[in-house]
């Protein structure tokens, strides 16, 4: 029985832990910031992953020709593998932002291990001369100890997200993605969106009826930067 116990208490320990990992509001250490506090209708479109050379050229047409400026979340390995795509998002006006260098989940990690993957992708998008504030979102949205631990002796905030919506739910149409995005957003929302892949095609073609529908409700786009201001 002893030893029972002592497995519900781990199993409860870790599943706790699991939860907590994945918080949208509570957090250890330093900042967390899933929505900017505003009246103004005014809102951050953001993307995770890639840059991808096959997706990436028509995400960034559909953003240019509706004059929408966004913030991208790279991972560093695809940076160095693509630095051009770097660059480019840059020039085009947009925010960069760290997003890990491997896409592994930051939990149980070392601090050394979790700074080489902070430290890879900072230096991958400074490399293409990008000057501004580079945001930092762990992949999968998950950090408990030692990564917010990092990031709070830099004063560096989690950077999250507080709409979203399913784009690999089957049967999930780009009409009701969008649907589903636009009927969440409010003032100082942060979006999150994945377009970067083969299997993000619903996202992807979701994405201009996202941007049309908010601008038809007087919703103006900004990046992070812009938004906090």
């Amino acid at each position: 029985m002893r030893w029972l116990a002592l497995f519900l208490g781990l199993a409860v320990c870790l599943a706790g832990g699991w939860g907590l990992s994945k918080s949208q509001r509570v957090q250890l250490f330093g900042d967390l910031i899933t929505r900017i506090e505003m009246s103004e209708p005014r809102i951050a479109l953001t993307f995770d992953d890639g840059p991808s050379p096959r997706f990436l050229s028509g995400v960034l047409d559909v953003l240019d020709g509706r004059d929408v400026r966004a913030t991208f979340f790279l991972t560093g390995q695809e940076a160095e593998q693509h630095p051009d795509l770097v660059a480019e998002i840059a020039n085009r006006g947009h925010q960069l932002g760290n997003h890990g260098y491997s896409h592994s989940r930051m939990i149980l990690r070392s601090p050394a291990w979790i700074e080489g993957e902070i430290d890879r992708t900072d230096a991958a998008l400074r490399a293409r001369g990008f000057e501004g504030a580079i945001p930092f979102r762990p992949p999968y949205g998950q950090r408990l100890i030692v990564l917010p631990w990092l990031l709070a002796r830099e004063g560096r905030p989690v950077v999250l997200w507080d709409v979203e919506a399913d784009d690999l739910a089957e049967g999930q149409t780009p009409e009701a993605y969008a649907q589903e995005i636009i009927a969440r957003v409010e003032p100082g929302s942060i979006i999150l969106m994945h377009v970067m892949y083969g299997s993000r095609d619903t996202a992807r073609a979701a994405l201009p009826l996202i941007i049309d529908g908010l601008h038809a409700r007087g919703y103006s786009f900004a990046t992070l930067a812009e938004l906090e201001g």
